[in-house]
């Protein structure tokens, strides 16, 4: 089993919530506690007791369920951006630095399985996932800027975003086999990730 460094890491929201700045709060408190239930064992009341505040004081930032959802996917994309970007820098960018990306969202899923599937279920209003206005819209920003660095000059729109599809398909399918324990997961095989784009 491979080691959870990508897990996101928020403080308890009791502690870390002040005074406006209660929107924040709640969605730190949302990620923490999707660490240990899943998404349909969350409850907004759950989350208005994790900050400390009523369930009234709640609903003037997410009157449903469903925008509390929508704003825990948002963050979760840029928290996976941000780990991809690391990771990608940390290869030294290229090729090498694309793989990392793919690597990275990998471990990111297996570290976060509840916020993860929630990342992939649940569409904002704007758009589906492979919209410019993505619920991964930071994750997905990255990709095609890698798949726009490694294809060759006078490519299509449509084959970048075949290749971008190619890409995201392979680490979304890696990480659905692991996540529902059809592989294990496995750290050598997270490192053969290779998500350059092939001859289309």
């Amino acid at each position: 089993m491979i080691k959870n460094d990508n897990s996101v890491n928020i403080k308890n929201g009791r502690r870390q919530y002040h005074h406006g700045d209660l929107r924040a709060a709640l969605v730190a408190a949302g990620l923490e506690l999707l660490k240990s239930r899943t998404v349909d064992d969350l409850s907004l009341r759950e989350v208005a007791r994790a900050v400390g505040v009523s369930a009234t004081a709640v609903y003037r930032h997410f009157p449903e369920k469903r925008a509390l959802l929508h704003a825990l996917c948002r963050e979760g994309a840029d928290l996976l951006g941000k780990v991809q970007a690391e990771a990608m820098t940390a290869a030294g960018g290229g090729a090498a630095g694309f793989d990392a990306t793919g690597q990275a969202y990998v471990r990111f899923a297996l570290a976060n399985p509840a916020l993860y599937r929630l990342m992939m279920s649940v569409h904002p209003p704007e758009g589906n996932l492979d919209g410019e206005l993505s619920a991964i819209n930071s994750a997905m920003r990255l990709l095609r800027e890698n798949i726009a660095e490694r294809l060759p000059c006078g490519a299509s729109e449509a084959q970048h975003r075949l290749a971008a599809i190619h890409a995201w398909s392979l680490v979304h399918g890696m990480t659905m086999l692991m996540l529902d324990g059809q592989i294990s997961a496995d750290d050598e095989m997270i490192k053969s990730i290779c998500t350059a784009p092939s001859v289309l």
